[in-house]
């Protein structure tokens, strides 16, 4: 299993534990291969991203994926399209054995102590790297008919970033 860490920033030799939201306790967070893409974007950037599940029902299979061969699909605004394919991020690598899972739907694990990554690589081809994987790739002027379609459907999705969608 591989553990992994996007940032704009190329130079961080350790991750200490921080504060997020409203937490209790400071963690370093990580996300599993899967949900990896799912952070190949600009940290900023708003994104919607769904995908099946056993669960999932025909009819929002037809939907979602009616024109498509692929399982998942990952959505931007074209405000921010610009930035994305000309952007680039480092994914930093971690040992899982500092982790534990913290959401499993989300593929969020944690760590309470500092981190040092394993390794750190660039990624250029953000969209490139994204549609190499099967992923669709969607731009839209708005995410907002995505987010309350996704949200009223039976699909597994990770909406990151909405705050700053056109909505």
């Amino acid at each position: 299993m591989k553990l992994y860490h996007f940032s704009d920033n190329p130079d961080i030799q350790r991750f200490e534990p921080r504060m997020i939201y409203e937490e209790t306790e400071a963690k370093v967070w990580a996300i599993d291969v899967f949900h990896a893409p799912h952070y190949f974007f600009p940290r900023e950037c708003p994104r919607v991203c769904v995908w099946p599940e056993e669960y999932t029902t025909e009819a929002d299979l037809n939907l979602f994926f009616c024109m498509s061969t692929t399982q998942r699909i990952i959505a931007i605004e074209s405000a921010w399209y610009d930035q994305v394919s000309k952007g680039h991020i480092y994914r930093y690598s971690f040992n899982p054995d500092d982790f534990v899972l913290h959401e499993p739907n989300a593929g969020y694990y944690i760590s309470s102590v500092s981190v040092v990554p394993s390794n750190v690589e660039r990624i250029d081809d953000l969209i490139g790297s994204i549609t190499d994987l099967g992923i669709e790739f969607r731009v839209t002027p708005s995410l907002k008919p995505l987010k309350d379609l996704v949200l009223k459907s039976s699909l597994n999705y990770s909406m990151i970033r909405l705050r700053n969608a056109v909505m």
